[in-house]
């Protein structure tokens, strides 16, 4: 792949545990990825995601496989990677409580080796970024969590390394700061400087600043395209009915023993079905259901599909 900067490749990770019982906590994944792309990594808890992380982080050694970051080792040459890649792994822990937000930023870039009369106009870019710039002079230990949370992202991108690890950045954070945090990095996403690496369960994060994700379920990769591929492939698939009235209980019952992703919801006057079909002819089946019930339907309709319903299918699909 041209312009690679990360490449894994037979990637395993095996945890040793009691009575000589083995994990396997990655198994034998390969996948590359390019300069400047935005790369969502998503599975369920325990599907080997932060594992892959902190291996390319150097924080933990596979069992097997190899690591290059811009064709350097990261198993043998781990001082020389870490020049490379940075990581957000534990959100707000990665700061110094005692430092402002500025001195934060200027002692992160110091420790790149970059001056701090260097990095000033980079430093206001990201305060301005973050919406830090009311709190620039304030001790990060005053700092909310969710400033904090901000400033640690920025404390990673102000080392301007070629890789930037994002493993939960958004976990625990309310609303407000949430969506700002995501503000932040879809604006830094779309300006094409950093390989950007997301790990989260927030699905609107991923669909809004990545390009392509990657799906680990139990160590394995089970899908690895772009985003837009995957939102175009399941619209073909996704169906919203709208039924007047309520429907029977045994009417509820066949549709959910027929299919899989389905959400029936609604009012004694009115009721919405939401699924997604394998095959379009399935929806006379529905029909069919909702005849023998004398149900009315009032309309039929595509629906737009998001990350957490694809997420979801595609694990449930792993699984069989």
């Amino acid at each position: 792949m041209t312009n690679t900067v990360l490449a894994v490749k037979n990637l395993t990770k095996i945890y040793d545990g009691r009575r000589g019982k083995k994990t396997i906590a990655v198994d034998d994944i390969s996948f590359s990825i390019r300069k400047n792309e935005v790369v969502g990594l998503l599975g369920p808890n325990g599907a080997g995601k932060t594992t892959t992380i902190k291996c390319i982080c150097t924080l933990i050694n596979p069992t097997k496989g190899t690591i290059n970051v811009n064709g350097t080792d990261a198993v043998k040459n781990s001082r020389t990677v870490l020049q490379k890649v940075t990581a957000v792994l534990e959100g707000n822990r990665n700061i110094y409580w005692r430092l402002s937000v500025r001195e934060n930023l200027e002692f992160f870039a110091g420790l790149q080796g970059i001056p701090a009369r260097r990095v000033q106009n980079y430093i206001d870019q990201l305060i301005e970024l973050f919406q830090l710039k009311e709190k620039e002079q304030t001790p990060a230990r005053k700092l909310s969590r969710g400033m904090q949370q901000k400033l640690a992202v920025a404390c990673a991108l102000v080392k301007q390394t070629d890789i930037l690890l994002l493993d939960e950045p958004t976990l625990g954070l309310d609303v407000e700061i949430s969506h700002e945090l995501r503000f932040a990095l879809k604006e830094m996403a779309q300006q094409g400087e950093r390989t950007i690496i997301v790990s989260s369960h927030d699905m609107s994060v991923v669909q809004d600043i990545c390009e392509r994700v990657i799906i680990i379920n139990n160590g394995r990769i089970v899908t690895d395209d772009r985003v837009a591929n995957l939102l175009r492939l399941f619209q073909a698939s996704a169906y919203r009915f709208e039924i007047e009235g309520r429907l029977a209980e045994q009417q509820v019952k066949r549709l959910e023993e027929r299919f899989e992703m389905l959400k029936v919801s609604g009012t004694d006057y009115h009721t919405e079905i939401e699924v997604d079909l394998e095959d379009g002819n399935q929806i006379y089946e529905i029909m069919d259901i909702l005849k023998e019930g004398d149900s009315r339907i009032r309309s039929i309709a595509r629906k737009d599909p998001n990350m957490e319903e694809i997420f979801l299918t595609i694990i449930k699909g792993s699984k069989q």
